[in-house]
């Protein structure tokens, strides 16, 4: 078991430390509602550092990354971010990833904890380009500071000026008195914030310059399980529950990732996917009663006809009622739909929102922020479904 840069902070802590993706990894500290309420009304600090970064660099590193993603990176231009998937050459994903543009001949891609090794292999393997591929995975720690209240609890740490950083751009500075540290305006809560790539050497520092600056803003250090609530609220897909090897980018609504103008692995396959339509949906949904729905309940009719599986869910600390997502047959996929969630013995009621603004209150999701980097509430604040999870993003991976 691997232990982050942060490891020995967390436990004199007393966070609960959990085995994840091979890292022992903090899950939780006061508890996952007042950690949730934290990210969604103040500011928190996520230890990340089991995320993979490989940095590919040369010509043809825009070429190799055209070729075994799904996006179209030809888009970026220095300091954006892309979201994208790694297809595999059977319908599915080997991975769902970051791409950044640190220069037209250097990229940073960063990739899910589990699937290090995994997607490093499946990139080499495609790499017949000379793309000079390098893994600093062990290298850099990863902390996201996530909150309304991000920018202003930061801005004392760098000269980078926090509050005019949109969504998906990042800058490359000083930050609490460290050179060469990314700051990304990324996150996977919906309540804007900051990604911080920092060396292992200096993460310690950076984690307590991070806390000294941030305490007039209430800032305190947050657990996996709270990132898991926050990010079901916005209905981002979790690697190995509602996206994975089996399942297709276009059955799991992300097409608008999925860029037919060029041609990358497996590609002709999922556009003739596309064009003749898919035999089932990731749909997001909320539970009409009490009850909590779990990853692997069945998602039946009102007659108990199964019609698909439930892929994640919880009991939102925001919205006080159960949510979650899951795959259901495409005539059952459409918005406002009722559906129903067995939950032990028990069918339970549950609807399929409406587009992207259910009847859930914006001010109880995201809460108003100065900073553009939380751009993501003018898009779709509240509960949404995955389909509609490109009005938060693609403005933004287009450019």
């Amino acid at each position: 078991m691997k232990n982050t840069a942060l490891s020995h902070i967390h436990e004199q802590l007393g966070a609960k430390m959990v085995p994840f993706a091979g890292y022992n990894m903090p899950v939780q500290y006061e508890g996952i509602n007042v950690e949730h309420e934290t990210v969604r009304n103040g500011v928190g600090v996520f230890d990340v550092s089991h995320m993979g970064e490989f940095f590919l660099k040369g010509e043809n590193a825009l070429a190799l990354i055209q070729k075994v993603t799904s996006n179209d990176a030809s888009k970026l231009v220095d300091d954006k971010i892309q979201y994208s998937c790694l297809p595999n050459n059977d319908g599915g994903i080997v991975d769902d990833l970051l791409v950044y543009r640190i220069s037209d001949k250097e990229y940073m891609l960063v990739v899910n904890a589990s699937n290090i090794e995994k997607d490093w292999n499946w990139i080499s393997q495609h790499n017949d380009l000379g793309v000079e591929m390098i893994n600093k995975s062990d290298e850099i720690s990863l902390l996201a500071v996530q909150g309304p209240k991000a920018s202003e609890a930061l801005q004392s740490l760098t000269d980078i000026d926090l509050s005019t950083m949109v969504y998906y751009t990042f800058k490359i500075g000083e930050f609490a008195g460290c050179k060469d540290v990314i700051v990304s305006a990324t996150g996977y809560t919906g309540s804007g914030g900051f990604e911080i790539y920092v060396k292992n050497k200096d993460a310690e520092a950076v984690w307590d310059a991070v806390f000294k600056a941030g305490a007039e803003f209430g800032i305190k250090p947050i657990g996996l399980a709270a990132r898991d609530t926050l990010r079901l609220e916005m209905g981002f897909c979790l690697y190995g529950n509602d996206i994975n090897d089996n399942t297709s980018p276009i059955e799991a609504g992300l097409g608008w990732i999925t860029k037919f103008t060029k041609y990358f692995v497996n590609s002709e396959a999922l556009k003739k996917q596309k064009e003749d339509g898919v035999t089932k949906k990731l749909i997001a949904f909320e539970i009409s009663e009490k009850g909590i729905p779990r990853q692997g309940y069945e998602i039946v009719t009102e007659d108990g006809t199964v019609i698909g599986e439930v892929t994640s869910g919880t009991m939102s600390p925001s919205l006080k009622k159960g949510i979650g997502m899951g795959y259901v047959t495409a005539a059952y996929a459409k918005r406002d739909t009722e559906i129903f969630i067995q939950v032990r013995k028990k069918a339970i009621p549950a609807t399929i929102p409406p587009d992207c603004s259910t009847k859930l209150i914006v001010a109880s999701i995201v809460p108003p922020v100065a900073s553009k980097s939380s751009i993501i509430k003018t898009f779709c604040p509240g509960f949404i479904s995955p389909l509609c999870k490109h009005r938060v993003l693609e403005p933004y991976s287009k450019s």
